[in-house]
């Protein structure tokens, strides 16, 4: 039996944003057997943006449900029953952190239909609910309205396990329980997982650590593990997984930091991959001897190479210096991406401004060079990245000294009131590398959910 949802909400993140509308279609393969449907007061202000997308006013809501008038309905309607849902870990963070805030584990199997798409649907241009189902012949009433959506997933889900039936390996929706496993493993530990940010880590019936793993959610991830049967080498280890154990790290970043680490650190044997870090290629940065800034693709042979950033291919950075050449309308031939005795080619057609052919003086060139070579490097100045912590009274805390990694830690909340020295005390060192740098990097660029304090 199935529990088919969608929400709509005041915004993107669970922890900050609150539900303002859930719908839940109990689904039984065939036919709806039951239904929820109802909008919440989300006790704050619905953002103009958010209105202009759903249709959900302030005044909609300010009769409506707070959400803890109807959780007890939720509960039992979902009660078990696996939840589906389009992008599901969006709407389960959300009912999960709802649900937190009343000092309650919701917990419940989950299938997404976004991927499960992928997989049974291949080919389509956009996995997004409104295009995937207007390619499908799935009308949708009420776009971005929960019920809706949740409707329009039912329709969706139905085409998904029918598709399912008929393709040559059937049973990806309804055999997605573990299998096969290591009968020295107490799986009694694996209902105690929890769904929350951490580093995991798989031993043998010898105790040996032959895998260590990251996910924002430790239970999730690792039954995928254990049901995994897409390669040799993946049930392989399964069948060698005699005990779990895991940490928590109370966001996605540290886990990430951690598990670098402790790969590099122990070498498990399924982590080949990370242990052979995969970035072969790097950007490097000198001066010329007429003073110019320029870009090279290095190959990356030594760990003594401290290059600007890394890449798995060269054509990975090759794209990255080509992107900097469009926005700060650099050299190619400054950027390592042409080589001619007569300037590079956007010299020839008029977009170079001539540092190439001499006719840029570098004091003016190096003005956009020094911002592209800003993209690369970290502020000098001294910060710290405080972020979520493993349970309501902690934060978590990076530390960046002149640009480098110094290590991270955790604090109680109640100890700010100490100032920075709660926050130095609580770091635990560890050594900067590129594997490092590249993921702080690409974090910090990619996510806002962190505040910098500097010092």
């Amino acid at each position: 039996m199935y529990a088919v949802v969608d929400i709509e909400t005041t915004g993107g993140s669970p922890r900050r944003e609150r539900i303002t509308e859930i719908a839940v279609f109990i689904f039984d393969g065939e036919k709806i057997v039951d239904e929820f449907c109802s909008l919440v007061n989300p006790e704050r202000n619905i953002p103009y943006f958010i209105t202009n997308l759903t249709g959900i006013t302030n005044e909609m809501v300010a009769e409506a449900p707070r959400f803890y008038e109807i959780a007890k309905q939720i509960v039992e309607i979902t009660e078990g029953k696996t939840l589906v849902a389009h992008n599901a870990k969006f709407d389960y963070s959300f009912i999960r952190q709802e649900f937190k805030n009343l000092g309650y584990n919701f917990k419940r199997n989950l299938l997404d239909t976004v991927s499960l798409s992928r997989r049974l649907f291949p080919g389509y241009r956009s996995y997004g609910l409104g295009t995937l189902c207007k390619e499908l012949g799935i009308k949708i009433n009420d776009r971005h309205r929960a019920s809706g959506d949740a409707m329009a997933t039912v329709k969706l889900f139905e085409l998904l396990l029918q598709a399912d039936e008929m393709s040559y390996n059937p049973g990806i929706i309804r055999s997605s329980k573990i299998s096969k496993l290591n009968p020295a493993l107490d799986t009694k530990k694996l209902d105690q997982l929890p769904e929350e940010p951490g580093v995991y880590y798989f031993y043998n019936e010898n105790a040996d650590l032959i895998y260590i793993g990251k996910s924002k959610d430790i239970h999730q991830r690792v039954m995928t593990h254990l049901s995994n049967n897409s390669t040799k080498r993946s049930m392989q280890m399964r069948d060698e997984i005699a005990d779990i154990d895991y940490e928590l790290t109370g966001n996605e970043l540290i886990a990430l930091l951690k598990e670098s680490e402790e790969i590099k650190k122990n070498k498990p044997l399924y982590n080949r991959a990370q242990r052979r870090t995969g970035y072969t290629w790097g950007i490097t940065s000198t001066r010329n001897k007429e003073g110019y800034i320029v870009f090279n693709l290095t190959s990356i042979k030594d760990n003594n190479l401290q290059p600007l950033s890394v890449f798995t291919s060269r054509e990975a950075a090759k794209a990255r210096l080509a992107s900097l050449v469009d926005r700060y309308e650099l050299c190619q031939e400054l950027c390592s991406l042409y080589k001619s005795n007569n300037g590079c080619f956007h010299r020839q057609v008029g977009i170079c401004r001539g540092a190439c052919t001499g006719d840029e003086n570098a004091a003016t060139y190096n003005l956009r060079a020094q911002k592209a070579l800003d993209e690369f490097v970290f502020s000098r100045e001294n910060f710290f990245i405080v972020d979520q912590g493993r349970h309501e009274l902690e934060k978590s805390a990076i530390k960046i000294v002149n640009g480098q990694y110094a290590g991270y830690g955790f604090f109680d909340i109640n100890e700010m009131g100490f100032g920075l020295m709660a926050l130095h005390d609580s770091i635990k060192p560890s050594v900067d590398n590129n594997d490092i740098q590249v993921i702080l990097k690409a974090y910090l660029k990619n996510n806002d959910e962190y505040r910098i304090i500097r010092f």
